[in-house]
């Protein structure tokens, strides 16, 4: 095992988390979470290329993978999607395949034609995909490939940000933990200040976070956003031990996690939030 695997299998069962994700692995270099199912899709895909890449593992037959991720991305693509693909291409060692995607993903997302692409599908697979989603992910993808965005264009984004501040948090109607975390993301990656906020600790409780302030349950969502939070801020979180075990807690007999304590199927989104939680709290730990 790597030193990040080892360490972070004094935690989780790490060889059950190594199985769960190759046998979800299929003939054309996709992933689908469902194991049974051969419906690769981007979104798992990436999920996986990103648990590899955290874990410190080499994953296995990338140029099929580099494959299946770029042909994929189409125009009927939703945005995030094909966020995700040049994110994951460039992950993978493929950044000009990953630059050959941006004029797609331009012409779906494009601030300066006021096109923010709110609502044409998420990532999220509870509820409705937040108004800044396609922004936080168009600016990871951006990012991954090394474009500069123009003064204008970037003024723009932060400006539609902006629009979603709700006291010291980010939000439509009130603040939540991931439109915060995406606001302060996207701020950051334009290179503008990021504006500090308690909201995060608001949502903090003995074991997890909330979405929204003084409420629970916990959920993986919040509680990773949250942290992911924290960490941007330069903070940490007060009671880690708690965190740990909470996330311990979401690993199901087949090496994944769920969302929740009560119950909940495995999925490759959660199990990234809850391996790259775990991460950022063993810094603190």
């Amino acid at each position: 095992m790597g030193s990040k695997l080892s360490e972070i299998g004094r935690f989780i069962n790490a060889d059950a988390l190594i199985s769960y994700v190759e046998e979800r692995r299929h003939e054309d270099g996709g992933y689908c979470f469902v194991s049974v199912l051969d419906e690769t899709n981007i979104n798992d895909t990436y999920y996986a290329v990103k648990i590899y890449n955290l874990l410190g593992l080499e994953i296995p037959e990338r140029e099929k993978t580099v494959e299946f991720l770029y042909t994929s991305a189409q125009m009927q693509t939703a945005v995030v999607a094909v966020a995700m693909a040049i994110e994951a291409l460039s992950l993978l060692g493929a950044r000009d395949l990953a630059r050959e995607k941006l004029d797609l993903l331009f012409s779906k997302y494009n601030p300066l034609e006021g096109k923010f692409a709110v609502g044409l599908g998420g990532s999220e697979e509870f509820g409705t995909a937040t108004p800044l989603e396609a922004t936080y992910w168009a600016t990871r993808a951006l990012a991954a490939v090394g474009y500069r965005m123009d003064g204008e264009t970037r003024e723009r984004i932060r400006k539609f940000v902006m629009g979603f501040r709700k006291g010291d948090g980010f939000g439509v109607k009130g603040a939540t933990t991931t439109m915060t975390y995406q606001a302060l993301f996207t701020l950051k990656g334009l290179g503008y200040a990021v504006p500090d906020t308690t909201h995060f600790y608001r949502c903090e409780v003995y074991g997890g976070f909330t979405e929204v302030p003084y409420s629970l349950p916990p959920y993986l969502e919040p509680t990773f956003y949250a942290i992911r939070g924290l960490s941007l801020l330069g903070k940490r979180a007060r009671y880690i031990r708690d965190h740990i075990r909470f996330i311990r807690a979401l690993q199901n007999p087949n090496g994944g996690f769920r969302r929740s304590l009560e119950m909940g199927i495995s999925n490759f989104q959660n199990t990234y939030r809850a391996v790259k939680a775990l991460d950022e709290l063993l810094k603190w730990y």
